[in-house]
């Protein structure tokens, strides 16, 4: 039988030992923890510390994040995907100053209220600034229980979910419920990997896990396959007049919402087909240049890009891009990773 103290006992000493030296944990203020769980969404680890240490950096609390311009907000974000978890860190920020006096609430259910912060960051935010006895499920989270309770149903269906969530609520400790949920996705990060062989020879539950004492892991977590992405074809066009590229702002909803990028075709255009779009547009053309392919993948769209260089005599009047030096782009405008790939034919 697997007993609540010994497991979690077990779990903390290892942590306490093991753990990552992480800048969030190192000072674990709301704040702090607040902007690494919005970076962590979706984004690993190794890739959030750089990004997590500059924007401390720039925007070290809640009064300067509600103040911040956002096309800044969106350089500093730039690169981590995503980008309405940054939009949303300032809406969040400008409500926390007018209603809440500056600082953020403890509890899972208000902080749900602020844009951006959904259940798992609630939790997440509850149990590691303010040691609210919380639990959370990661995709970590579920894979440590599933292997642990030899779990063989589907965790991605909501009643292994509801499952998994009464055996952790049995589990977590009262006096240290933030570093006991932060010990099982470290865990998982690092011991339960997702794929490959978990590495059961140092993981500190390892006799206490029945996936590991019946030599399931490969079988456990159980998870039905997504369904495949959509798959949409796009033209990227690189403009260049006098010394100047063609940039456009996103609009408020979609993908890259108020990001800046190049401007784009839905569709693959062809070299004849580009320039007359061009020209219905009112620009005059001097050449065009087919790019090589590129490709980028969303959670559930991909798009499958060409590209063009066009170099132009004239933009006309009624071009609507905003055109702006190589150096500007780099140290002005948010990009999207999504045309990081396009945007290098910029020099």
């Amino acid at each position: 039988m697997l007993r609540k103290f010994d497991f979690a006992n077990r779990l903390l000493a290892w942590y306490d030992k093991e753990a990552r030296v992480l800048p969030w944990r190192s000072d674990p203020t709301p704040y702090r923890v607040w902007i690494s769980e919005m970076m962590l969404q979706q984004t690993r680890v190794e890739t959030v510390i750089p990004y997590f240490n500059r924007f401390i950096s720039e925007i070290p609390d809640i009064p300067t994040l509600a103040a911040i311009d956002e096309d800044k907000l969106l350089k500093l974000w730039q690169g981590l995907g995503y980008y309405s978890r940054a939009l949303n860190l300032k809406k969040a920020a400008i409500i926390i100053q007018s209603e809440y006096g500056g600082k953020l609430p403890p509890d899972r259910k208000t902080l749900q209220k602020l844009p951006g912060i959904g259940p798992y960051s609630a939790g997440a935010i509850s149990s590691i600034a303010f040691q609210q006895v919380e639990t959370l499920m990661d995709g970590n989270v579920l894979r440590v229980i599933a292997r642990l309770k030899g779990i063989d149903t589907d965790i991605g269906e909501k009643v292994t979910q509801t499952g998994i969530q009464e055996i952790l609520e049995g589990l977590i400790p009262e006096d240290r419920p933030g570093d006991f949920n932060q010990a099982l996705m470290e865990l998982g990060a690092t011991r339960c990997l997702p794929n490959g062989t978990p590495l059961c020879d140092n993981c500190p539950v390892s006799d206490l896990c029945l996936a590991a004492i019946e030599n399931r892991t490969a079988e456990i977590p159980v998870k039905t396959a997504k369904k495949p992405r959509e798959i949409q074809k796009q033209t990227v066009l690189v403009l260049y007049h006098k010394g100047a590229y063609g940039i456009e702002k996103r609009k408020n909803g979609g993908l890259l919402a108020k990001m800046w990028a190049l401007p784009m075709v839905a569709g693959h255009l062809n070299e004849e087909e580009c320039s007359e779009y061009l020209k219905d547009a009112g620009y005059d053309i001097a050449s065009v240049s087919l790019l090589p392919p590129a490709k980028h993948v969303f959670s559930h769209i991909e798009w499958n890009m060409t590209g063009y260089y066009v170099e132009l005599d004239a933009i006309g009047n009624q071009s609507d891009l905003t055109w702006a030096t190589p150096e500007q782009v780099e140290s002005q405008y948010a990009i999207p990773t999504a045309h990081a790939f396009y945007f290098k034919y910029i020099k």
